[in-house]
């Protein structure tokens, strides 16, 4: 399971929270790239419910991950 920024902008809109089965739905009526659905099928799933995408990629970059600082505009 691999995820780039792309494939995870992809689930940004997703009806967060929301279960694995949930996600895979949403990904396949949205048209996300196929390589989501894989990703999102590999994840070891107990029934859990996700808050988040940073709860299926831990490396999702934040706003504070970039270097634009909104004041100067």
């Amino acid at each position: 399971m691999y995820w780039t920024l792309e494939l995870a902008i992809s689930l940004e809109d997703a009806p967060w929270p929301a279960t694995k089965e949930e996600l895979i739905d949403y990904a396949m009526r949205s048209g996300a790239p196929m390589e989501v659905i894989e990703n999102l099928n590999e994840i070891d799933d107990e029934g859990d419910v996700y808050e988040s995408i940073e709860e299926i990629w831990p490396d999702y970059p934040s706003k504070e991950d970039f270097f634009f600082d909104e004041e100067e505009y």
